[in-house]
C-alpha cells in the first residue's frame, strides 16, 4: 500500500477497509499487516504506522468486536515497552499515536472502555525481556517515557468518561502480580504505578481502593513467609532480650553467637537471607514509606492515614501471622505523632474496650496497643499514662461485674490480655512515668494493686516473662506496698497462661517487636524503642552507687552482660541487678531473626 496524499483520504481508506471486511478482505488484511509488531522499522515504515494509528483513531466508531478480531488482536500486541526499546529510530510518535487511539476508542465506544483500561494497566510493569534493558544507562529515561504516557492517557480517559475510574479500580486490583515466580522488580514497578494513581489527578476517586489493595498484597506476602515450623517452645529461655545485637563478638562470630543461646529458640539468620518473598515485601514496604513521606510533604498524610487505618482494622488486625505489614502504620504514625500517632493509639484502645467487638479482635487490638505504646519513641509519656489508666479502669470494671465462678482463663481472655498489656507497657515506660511527679502520682493512684490481687489472679496467668519484669520494676519503684506481690515463685509458664493465650497464643503476640527487614528497619530505627536501651527503675540503684550517670557506651556492655547474668541468678535476687538503659537514640541495627525483645523468642509472633 502506498500512503494516500492526505490524512483525510487515509481515514477514508481505513474506514472502507473496516466496512468491507465482510466482503472483500484484501484491504483489511493489508491494514492488519501494518499493525503487526516488527523489530526493525525504517523511517518510512514508522511514519506509515503513525499515520495508520491516527487514521484508526478517527474511525473508532466503525470497529466491531465480531468482525475485526484480527485488528484488535494486533493492537493488543502493540506495547509501549517494546517500542521504547527500539534502537534504530525514535518511537515517540508511534507511542503517542497508539495512546491517542486508545483514548479515542475508550471515549467513543463504551463497550471497549474496559479493553482500553486493561491495555494501559498492562503497562504498569515491563515484560521480563525488557526489564534487563531498563537497567542500562538510559533505562530510567525510557521507563519514564512509557509510564508518563500511560498515566496521561488514563487522565484523558477520566476527563472524557468521568465514570471510567470506577471501572479502572477493579482492573488495577485484579492485575496485581500474583504469580509465585513474579520478580521483585515486576511487583515493585506495578505498585509504584498504583501509588502514582493514588497521588495523581484521579487519586480522590481511586485512592480509597489502591492503598487497601496494597495492604492486602503486603499481607499476602507476609503470611507466605513461614518460619513457624522452626520455632519450638522452651520455657527455660522465655525471657530472651534483644541484647545480643549490641555485643560485637556475637555479631562477628556466628558460632559463638548461636552456642550462647537456647537451641530451641534460635531462628537461624539465614531463614530470611536470600528469601525472595522477604526481599519483595521489604522493597514494597520501603516504597510505601516513601509514598507516606510524599503524602506528608503534600499535606495529605492525615487523609491517607485514615484509609490505611480502615484497611488495618479490616485486614491486618486479625491476621495473626502478620510480621511486617503493621510497620506501615507505625511509620505513618511516626511521621505525624500529634494526629496519626495519637489517633492510632486511641482507636486500638477503643476497639479493646468495646463489648461490640468479638473477643479475639479485642485481644488483638490490645496486643497491638501494648506493643505500639512500648516501642513508639514519638509518643508522649502523658498519652501513655492516660491509656494505662483507661486499661486499668476497664480491667477493674470487668472484675466488678464478674459473677461467674468459672476461673478457667479461657473464659476471661479479654481481661487477661488487658492486664498483660498494662504490665508490658510498664516494662518499657515505668521509669519515664515515675520520673514525672504528676504522672507518678497518677500511676500510684490507679487501682492496679486490687487488679493484681483479684481472684482471677492475672499474675499467675499472664506471660511469666512479662510478669517477672513488671514486678521487678514495680518493686524497685515502690509502686506497690504489698510484700506478697513480690514473691517470685514458679514463674515458668503454666497451663493457665497457655489457656489464656488460646490457640493463636495471643498472649505471646507482640506485633511491633524489632523489624527484621533490612531496608525497612532503617526507616523505623529513629522512631523505635529497643529493649536494650530502656532505662528501668532498678537501674537507678546502680546509678546511685556509681555516683555518675552511665554514658551511651556504658549502656551496651552493662546491659548485655548484666542481663545475661541476671537470668542465671535466683529470682529473689533480681532486684539487685544493674540493668541500665536509655530510651535515647538507638544504636545501628543489623536486623536479624535472633535479635528479639522481652517477647519470648520461641513465640515472637504468637504461633507455635
Amino acid at each position: 500500500m502506498v500512503l494516500l496524499p492526505s490524512d483525510l483520504q487515509l481515514i477514508y481508506y481505513v474506514r472502507d477497509a473496516l466496512l468491507e471486511v465482510t466482503g472483500g478482505r484484501e484491504n483489511y488484511e493489508e491494514l492488519v499487516g501494518y499493525l503487526q509488531p516488527k523489530r526493525n522499522l525504517n523511517s518510512h515504515e514508522a511514519a506509515q504506522l503513525v499515520a495508520i494509528l491516527k487514521a484508526l483513531a478517527g474511525v473508532v466508531s466503525y470497529i466491531d468486536s465480531v468482525h475485526h478480531g484480527a485488528l484488535i488482536f494486533a493492537l493488543e500486541r502493540m506495547s509501549l515497552w517494546n517500542l521504547a526499546t527500539y534502537k534504530n529510530y525514535d518511537a515517540a510518535d508511534i507511542m503517542d499515536a497508539l495512546m491517542d487511539f486508545i483514548v479515542s476508542l475508550a471515549a467513543s465506544k463504551g463497550m471497549y472502555i474496559d479493553w482500553c483500561l486493561e491495555r494501559l494497566v498492562r503497562h504498569f510493569t515491563a515484560p521480563k525481556h525488557v526489564i534487563d534493558f531498563l537497567k542500562n544507562e538510559n533505562g530510567v529515561d525510557r521507563k519514564n517515557k512509557v509510564l508518563s504516557r500511560v498515566h496521561a492517557a488514563l487522565k484523558q480517559i477520566y476527563d472524557l468518561v468521568p465514570l471510567a475510574p470506577m471501572r479502572l479500580t477493579p482492573i488495577v486490583v485484579q492485575n496485581i502480580p500474583k504469580r509465585y515466580n513474579v520478580t521483585e522488580h515486576e511487583i515493585v514497578m506495578y505498585v509504584e504505578n498504583m501509588l502514582k494513581l493514588e497521588s495523581g489527578a484521579i487519586g480522590e476517586i481511586v485512592g480509597s481502593t489502591m492503598l487497601p489493595a496494597l495492604v492486602d498484597k503486603l499481607i499476602e506476602l507476609d503470611v507466605e513467609i513461614g518460619w513457624d515450623g522452626k520455632m519450638h517452645e522452651d520455657a527455660k529461655c522465655i525471657f530472651e532480650m534483644e541484647l545480643f545485637e549490641d555485643i560485637p563478638e556475637f555479631a562477628d562470630d556466628d558460632e559463638k553467637y548461636y552456642s550462647s543461646m537456647c537451641a530451641s529458640e534460635l531462628l537461624n539468620r539465614n531463614n530470611l537471607q536470600g528469601n525472595k518473598v522477604v526481599e519483595k515485601i521489604d522493597s514494597l514496604i520501603v516504597l510505601t514509606f516513601l509514598h507516606l513521606e510524599s503524602c506528608q510533604s503534600s499535606g495529605r498524610l492525615t487523609e491517607v492515614f485514615d484509609i490505611l487505618l480502615a484497611s488495618f482494622k479490616r485486614t491486618v488486625l486479625n491476621t495473626y501471622k502478620s510480621k511486617f505489614t503493621q510497620f506501615v502504620m507505625f511509620y505513618a504514625c511516626a511521621l505525624d505523632p500529634e494526629r496519626c500517632g495519637v489517633k492510632f493509639a486511641m482507636v486500638l484502645r477503643d476497639m479493646f474496650e468495646s463489648d461490640l467487638n468479638p473477643p479475639i479482635t479485642r485481644m488483638s487490638a490490645v496486643a497491638y496497643l501494648a506493643s505500639y505504646l512500648s516501642r513508639a519513641k514519638f509518643l508522649s509519656s502523658a498519652l501513655v499514662a492516660d491509656i494505662i489508666q483507661s486499661l486499668v479502669y476497664s480491667c477493674f470494671a470487668y472484675c466488678n461485674k464478674l459473677h461467674d465462678s468459672d476461673m478457667n482463663p479461657e473464659a476471661h481472655q479479654v481481661f487477661y490480655s488487658g492486664c498483660q498489656a498494662i504490665m508490658y507497657i510498664l516494662c518499657f515506660r515505668m521509669k519515664s512515668l515515675m520520673d514525672v511527679p504528676r504522672l507518678k502520682m497518677k500511676l500510684i493512684k490507679m487501682r492496679m494493686l486490687q487488679l493484681w490481687e483479684h481472684k482471677l489472679n492475672p499474675l499467675k496467668v499472664c506471660l511469666p516473662s512479662v510478669v517477672e519484669e513488671f514486678l521487678i520494676q514495680a518493686k524497685a519503684a515502690r509502686l506497690f506496698m504489698s510484700a506478697e506481690l513480690f514473691v517470685f515463685e514458679d514463674l515458668l509458664e503454666s497451663d493457665l497462661s497457655k489457656a489464656f493465650g488460646g490457640m493463636d497464643r495471643l498472649d505471646m503476640f507482640f506485633p511491633f517487636d524489632p523489624c527484621l527487614l533490612k531496608k525497612s528497619e532503617s526507616y523505623i530505627r529513629p522512631h523505635f524503642v529497643r529493649w536494650s536501651r530502656v532505662k528501668t527503675t532498678y537501674g537507678d540503684e546502680e546509678d546511685s552507687d556509681s555516683g555518675s550517670e552511665a554514658s551511651d557506651d556504658d549502656f551496651v556492655d552493662r546491659n548485655a552482660n548484666d542481663i545475661l547474668d541476671k537470668r542465671k541468678r535466683n529470682a529473689n535476687d533480681m532486684i539487685d541487678d544493674d540493668m541500665v538503659g536509655s530510651v535515647g537514640a538507638g544504636l545501628d541495627f543489623d536486623p536479624d531473626l535472633n535479635k528479639m525483645s522481652i517477647t519470648p523468642k520461641s513465640f515472637k509472633y504468637g504461633f507455635k
